[in-house]
């Protein structure tokens, strides 16, 4: 299913961040053009990247100078921001983009610049938003600091660069979902435990993405046993952050929402 969707140029560079915290980076034009139908190519074939390592995060770039940072948030809620120039690297074995605990992994990257907001959804539906500037600019091989406290048995699931012509979408591995706007949130300092971004009940399972969209967006949901459907964002309702959600996905039993893409 398509996770990630780029419009680019043939010498735009692509950086590939891994749940490891490396990155390897290719010219756009490094990856074989091929027909609209054809599979693609892997890749495993094009990165050497390390056994059980998975791509996360695709960013795109010309010059490297376009945002001024990347900042990255991780499964235990830790935050990094780095100049986006420090990952100008040609290295084919790719580099540390941040130093992990051995018990993390990267969740995400994020292109940001000067005055940007940042909201953190965590599993058991906490979010909370912060301003980058609240983190201050570290080396590349920095472990980072903590972006968000989380209860025992909670994690960080989502994060997005907060857009106030835009609403915050959670959704469940149960199928619900809903729409909140960014301003129910007010502004903290990071580091704190966040408030409610979504009301969980039994049956309304775990969070599994909180990201920002727009009426005009398209979603895809992917369940475990391999069903992807596609769904207007304008068809989910808007509701505050103590509600529950919507059903969007309809769930045989035993079945889980593994993924949702924009």
């Amino acid at each position: 299913y398509v996770t990630e969707l780029i419009h680019t140029s043939a010498h735009a560079f692509l950086l590939f961040f891994s749940n490891l915290g490396r990155v390897y980076r290719l010219k756009a034009h490094q990856i074989p053009m091929v027909e609209r139908a054809a599979r693609g190519t892997a890749l495993v074939n094009l990165l050497q990247m390390q056994p059980g390592e998975k791509v996360q995060t695709v960013i795109d770039t010309r010059d490297y100078e376009t945002q001024r940072y990347l900042f990255f948030v991780t499964r235990r809620g830790v935050v990094k921001k780095t100049l986006f120039n420090a990952y100008d690297s040609s290295r084919q074995a790719g580099l540390i983009a941040i130093n992990l605990r051995d018990d993390d992994e990267l969740v995400g990257v994020l292109a940001v610049n000067d005055g940007e907001e940042l909201v953190v959804v965590s599993q058991m539906g906490q979010g909370i938003r912060f301003s980058e500037s609240d983190v201050r600019s570290m080396g590349r091989d920095a472990t980072g600091v903590r972006g968000m406290r989380l209860r025992a048995g909670d994690q960080v699931v989502s994060a997005d660069v907060v857009s106030t012509d835009r609403h915050l979408l959670t959704i469940t591995d149960a199928g619900f979902g809903k729409r909140t706007d960014p301003d129910a949130f007010s502004r903290q300092g990071r580091g704190g435990q966040g408030v409610r971004a979504m009301r969980l009940h039994a049956d309304k399972g775990r969070v599994v993405a909180g990201l920002m969209v727009g009426d005009e967006d398209e979603l895809f949901l992917v369940s475990d046993s391999g069903v992807t459907i596609r769904v207007p964002v304008a068809d989910i309702s808007v509701q505050g952050r103590d509600a529950t959600g919507v059903r969007v996905m309809n769930l045989d039993d035993e079945t889980l929402v593994v993924s949702v893409a924009r």
